[in-house]
Parts: C-alpha cells; structure tokens; sequence
C-alpha cells in the first residue's frame, strides 16, 4: 500500500517550506501533496481548511493517508480532516496549534504574541495582513539558512489568526501524534496532549523540516501503518 502524506505549511510559509523534507520521503516510496495556502490577502482559516479539504479528497481511497500541520496549519488540518469525505489515517502536528471546536490561533497563543501580530498588521497598508518575522522567531539562526528563508516568507492575512476552527466531532475519532520541538516555544506537547495524541519529541528549532528534515521524516515514516520490511530496511539506509 502506498502512503500518501499531504503536507501542510503554517502561517507565513509556503510549500516551500517542506522542499528539504520531501525527497527522503518519496525515496521511501512515499508520494507528497503540499498544498498553497500563502494566496489570498481576504482568507481565513476556513478558506485555508477548504483547500486542504480539496486535496484530501483527491487521494486515492486505496492510499494511506498521513496529514500534516505545521504550527499554524495544525487548526488548519484539524478542520479539514473534520469535513473531508476522504477518511484520514493519522493526523500529524508538527509544533502545531490546535484545540477542539471554537478555538483560534489568537485565542490559543499568549497576549504578548496577539499583541505584538496585531500591531504589526495594523501598522500594515491595509490592517488585513500580518508582516513576517524574522528567521531567528523561527529558531532559525544559520546565516546561510536564514538567507534561504527571509526572502521566501509572506504577509499572513490577520483573519487565518482570528477565525475560530468549525468541528463535528469526527476529527477526534482520527489518530493523531503531536510532535513538539525542543527547546520548546509554546506548549505544543500540551495541545497535542490535550486532544489524546500520542507525543514524540525532536530536538530542533521550530522550523525543524528546514534544519532536520531527516529526523523529521524518519519520525512520519514511523507512524506509516503498512510497512514494507524491505521497504522499511531501504529507507533506513537513504536517510542515514
């Protein structure tokens, strides 16, 4: 059976953001789908939730299927595994927001965060789009990777922040692993523990799919639940 992992970027990012990560994934035989949700200065995070939806339902159904959300994109994946016809496997969040029906990204992080975005949207041309931070916000502080980052990241749409997540209900019967980076930022292992997710650790910055992809990719690999022996034996040796 080959598993399918739709990978999802969190706020500020773009597809891009999974380019490292990628290649050791389809050399395990894996196939990736990373949808754009950087367009569209009015979204919010119900329109983000409706393209992945989209996607998730463009898999085949004979396909594991693995969903993925990073920071923001973790309210993201969460409402659209809810509503997608498509069954999701196994739900990952990577240093991922999340919570159940009625939460925010705003109302989940602390009031110096809220402040300090809403400032800076305000402080925009037109109040509606949040400006990137720096690199280092990230944890990213190699020259040469923050070099590769500072020009890739875009403006947020202030209302991705504010909206709170729609959800039935199904989305908590979807097993789910909540990944947290250490040294830790915000409580990601709490959210993840929270919606009874099983926890797993990473020693990295909060970017980690741009400094580590290998790591990161070994732990979804993992959590693959149709593994080839061979297979599983030839990817260890890719990734080494």
């Amino acid at each position: 059976m080959t598993t399918t992992y739709v990978l999802v970027h969190g706020a500020w990012h773009g597809p891009w953001a999974w380019d490292r990560l990628v290649p050791a994934l389809h050399a395990a035989g894996a196939r990736t789908l990373t949808p754009d949700l950087s367009t569209g200065e009015d979204h919010g995070l119900h329109d983000h939730a409706e393209i992945v939806t989209a996607v998730l339902d463009s898999v085949p159904r004979d396909d594991e299927l693995v969903l993925v959300g990073h920071s923001y994109a973790g309210l993201v994946v969460r409402e659209a595994a809810d509503a997608a016809r498509r069954t999701v496997d196994h739900i990952v969040l990577v240093d991922g927001w999340a919570g159940p029906d009625g939460v925010s990204l705003f109302s989940l992080a602390p009031k110096s965060l809220v402040a300090a975005v809403s400032a800076a949207a305000a402080a925009s041309p037109d109040g509606r789009l949040a400006p990137p931070p720096p690199p280092a916000a990230y944890g990213i502080v190699d020259a040469a990777d923050a070099d590769w980052l500072a020009p890739r990241l875009v403006p947020q749409p202030l209302r991705t922040l504010t909206e709170a997540t729609r959800l039935s209900g199904r989305v908590d019967q979807i097993p789910g692993t909540a990944v947290h980076c250490r040294p830790s930022t915000f409580p990601f292992d709490r959210f993840g523990a929270e919606l009874g997710y099983q926890s797993r650790a990473l020693d990295g910055p909060h970017d980690i799919m741009l400094t580590d992809p290998e790591s990161l990719a070994r732990l979804l690999l993992e959590l693959r639940q149709y593994a080839d022996p061979a297979l599983q034996e030839q990817e260890a040796l890719s990734l080494e």
